[in-house]
């Protein structure tokens, strides 16, 4: 899929938070502190699923607006005229 500038930005601000989180907890993981390794891998993963995959309000109206356009526009089949008579 597709990003958009916005989104990558979004992205990258995402990961420049999570990234540290991350390998604190391999540090840890690597230390013998499982508990708290595995927890801030879990953060980590969490906060860029959130990013990912969670719509945010600002996502909703190009949501909404790719869906009407889905419905409306239609591809012709084979055979039929893409022009009105």
């Amino acid at each position: 899929m597709a990003r958009s500038i916005t989104g990558t930005i979004g992205l990258a601000a995402t990961l420049a938070f999570a990234l540290p989180a991350a390998l604190l907890g391999v540090e840890f993981l690597l230390g013998g502190r499982t508990l708290y390794g595995a927890a801030l891998l879990f953060v980590a993963a969490l906060m860029i699923a959130v990013e990912e995959y969670v719509t945010s309000p600002t996502d909703v109206p190009a949501a909404a607006a790719e869906k009407v356009v889905e419905r409306v526009a239609t591809e012709p089949e084979e055979g039929e005229s893409t022009t009105r008579e």
